[in-house]
């Protein structure tokens, strides 16, 4: 007879209200950096990830959530400089994977394999660090200047005015929009993949969101130059795949902290001229190029 509780019920099990948090090196050149370990006994990459996906299948099947981690062998030998640790140790891994972990740059793990599982896990980290690094710069920025509040607040509140402007402007369907700044501390880029429905609402992933409002803050808080381009396509298209045929691309170049829209020429030779070298390359198929309408300043926050 299986045993009860005084109220007639079956034990709990406590690994089943459990969570856990797995870090994982992503790539050779960080495991080459662990390999210099000794307490860290794997010999190959491939065989290391065959393992940590092994662990995560059965810690799935053990706890409530199991989360992953981006394990960063230098951002770990700082952390156990800092915290006085011996970074030869496997204790002190699983300290700096909680460390990791209670930042937020983390994803759940869902039976995907680590063929997807680690892109993701790369994209929220840039996510989380890009947000880190803008939330820094809107605290060091003061005071505005027009309304006297805190900068981090009046520029966040604009960033979100100017961004909701944009999308209200843009017809029904799906759009990515990305936003690039030429920061002090160098260059920084955020993108969002957002839905306008046919009545005018809007559906906006909050992460994603967040880190864009934030970065595009910096730029009207410092002035810092940067840009925003936005990719369309009409209702019905996928969501989260802006490439394809039916699109139209428009862009906004940000500088003085304000929005400049570009004209159709200035989007098709910012699209069809390579960075790097300056020559003329071709058009997407099936994507046309507007130009687009500056957006005001913004309101600022409330004194």
């Amino acid at each position: 007879m299986a045993h009860t509780t005084r109220r007639g019920r079956r034990s709990a099990d406590p690994w089943g209200e459990a969570a856990g948090t797995v870090a994982v090196v992503a790539d050779e050149t960080g495991f080459a950096l662990m390999r210099r370990y000794a307490s860290f006994r794997f010999t190959d990459h491939a065989g290391y990830l065959r393992r940590t996906e092994e662990l995560l299948r059965s810690m799935s099947g053990r706890h409530g959530h199991t989360s992953v981690a981006l394990f960063d062998p230098a951002g770990f030998a700082e952390f156990c400089e800092r915290e006085g640790l011996p970074p030869d140790d496997s204790a002190s891994r699983a300290r700096y994977t909680a460390e990791v972990a209670a930042r937020g740059a983390t994803v759940p793990y869902e039976g995907q394999p680590l063929a997807r599982l680690v892109p993701a896990l790369l994209a929220e980290t840039v996510r989380w660090e890009t947000w880190e690094l803008g939330t820094d710069l809107l605290a060091a920025a003061g005071s505005c200047p027009r309304c006297g509040a805190p900068m981090s607040r009046c520029a966040f509140q604009r960033a979100a005015g100017l961004l909701t402007e944009i999308l209200q402007r843009a017809e029904p369907g799906t759009h990515h929009l990305v936003c690039s700044l030429i920061a002090e501390t160098g260059p920084l880029m955020a993108a969002l993949t957002a839905g306008r429905g046919e009545e005018g609402s809007l559906e906006l992933p909050e992460p994603e969101a967040l880190v864009l409002c934030t970065l595009l803050a910096v730029g009207v808080a410092t002035g810092d130059p940067g840009g925003l381009v936005l990719r369309s396509r009409a209702g019905g298209a996928e969501r989260g795949k802006p490439g394809g045929s039916g699109e139209q691309v428009r862009g906004w170049s940000l500088t003085g902290g304000r929005l400049r829209g570009l004209s159709e020429a200035e989007v098709f030779a910012a699209y069809c001229t390579d960075a790097r070298t300056g020559e003329p390359v071709p058009p997407e198929h099936g994507v046309v190029y507007r130009g687009a309408e500056d957006v005001g300043p913004g309101r600022c926050a409330e004194p």
